[in-house]
């Protein structure tokens, strides 16, 4: 069992139980358009949210007991979303495009070696124009709480050189049981070119 289907045996630190306030004002902005593929969405709180503003969205996870979870938040709130056990660096074997990708909490999860797989395969599902909206933890949060790798700006810069444009990175606040506040956070805006 991995250890991402061992957290969701109960409730992990970063399922909060209502989508991250960072995906609810970009979507209050008009920022995130069209359909969206939720990238490691966890038990869908953000896919959720989002599809009860009118997109279409697709929620991937690797975790199946997520994805129940998000499957059943789906029926009980009768909010129609997709959701599917799927690796997030295979993207393109969904032969989908979406106008919208987000990410929250995934990227800083992954290797190096697999961050490159991951651009190439959001690049893949991604229509050409359309925007990536990466919520990552900063590597501002001090070390020592026992949390996820932390990310600099250079990173999510050297990961997404070729074939994006990076809008912004800003810092932002990364909402979970381990912080009162919030986790110091990049949120990270990424065009496909």
């Amino acid at each position: 069992m991995s250890f991402f289907d061992a957290a969701y045996r109960g409730t992990p630190p970063w399922d909060i139980g209502r989508p991250q306030g960072v995906f609810v004002r970009l979507e209050e902005e008009g920022a995130i358009a069209g359909d969206v593929v939720d990238a490691g969405c966890g038990t869908g709180e953000n896919s959720l949210f989002l599809a009860s503003r009118g997109h279409w969205v697709l929620g991937v996870d690797t975790a199946e007991l997520a994805i129940r979870k998000a499957r059943d938040k789906a029926s009980k709130r009768n909010v129609k979303a997709d959701f599917r056990v799927w690796d997030a660096l295979r993207l393109d074997k969904l032969e989908m495009q979406f106008d919208s990708a987000i990410d929250c909490g995934l990227f800083h999860t992954l290797s190096d070696a697999a961050r490159g797989r991951y651009q190439q395969s959001l690049r893949s599902a991604l229509k050409q124009g359309g925007t990536y909206f990466m919520l990552c933890f900063s590597d501002k949060e001090p070390e020592g709480w026992g949390g996820p790798r932390r990310v600099s700006q250079e990173e999510i810069r050297d990961t997404f050189a070729s074939g994006w444009t990076v809008e912004y990175i800003r810092p932002a606040r990364f909402e979970s049981t381990f912080h009162e506040d919030g986790g110091k956070a990049w949120l990270a805006c990424i065009k496909r070119r």
